[in-house]
């Protein structure tokens, strides 16, 4: 499995990389996706979310009738919850939300979107590149020769470069990400997936850990 290096002006550049099947070509595993997914979506959950139980309400602690003769139902104090203002019953309280996946598992997910994304032509090679200058104009150059120009893209470094990355960073539907900072949810959310020559093979060992 190859693909042709892409130039800056989006034209071919005679050379091949080539892609390992047991990462860009295997059957994809859509529930191991899913699991990764919500890892990755729970871990951004602040979790602060808190109701008071009856116990936190400052209200007074008499009680409101006597117990029996008023034929009807029993009333405690006017902290109760059946009382506007009372507190709640099994509200929510702060927690973490994360939760772990093992290594392989993880190993899977990434794989299954990268064969997927390849089964629907949206993985492209860029040869390296290397800004001298922070320059939002020359990466917008660059995605117009791609043609990605309004669509969600993810580059992918194979090691960091502070250029790239800045002249990236106001463009809203582009993300610049190194080779091992990537998770699922960041291949399942880009459009388009464009690898660094360099960070291809980088990222293929990176998944054969």
């Amino acid at each position: 499995m190859e693909l042709v290096v892409l130039n800056t002006s989006g034209k071919e550049t005679g050379r091949k990389v080539t892609l390992d099947e047991t990462v860009f070509g295997i059957e994809p595993n859509q529930h191991a996706v899913y699991l990764e997914v919500k890892q990755y979506l729970a871990a951004q959950r602040q979790g602060t979310h808190k109701a008071k139980e009856r116990s936190e309400i400052t209200a007074s602690t008499k009680k409101l009738k006597k117990q029996k003769g008023s034929g009807s139902a029993r009333y405690g104090d006017i902290k109760s919850p059946t009382f506007r203002g009372g507190g709640r019953v099994f509200g929510p309280k702060p927690r973490d939300y994360r939760f772990k996946l093992n290594k392989a598992l993880k190993r899977l997910a990434k794989k299954s979107v990268l064969s997927q994304k390849m089964r629907d032509n949206s993985i492209k090679v860029l040869e390296d590149v290397s800004f001298a200058a922070p320059k939002t104009k020359d990466f917008i150059n660059v995605l117009n020769a791609l043609e990605l120009n309004g669509k969600k893209s993810l580059f992918v470094l194979p090691e960091a470069n502070k250029n790239v990355y800045l002249s990236s960073r106001n463009l809203p539907k582009t993300k610049v990400m190194n080779f091992n900072e990537i998770s699922s949810y960041d291949l399942v959310n880009a459009g388009e997936i464009i690898f660094f020559e360099g960070a291809v093979e980088k990222f293929q060992e990176n998944l054969k850990k």
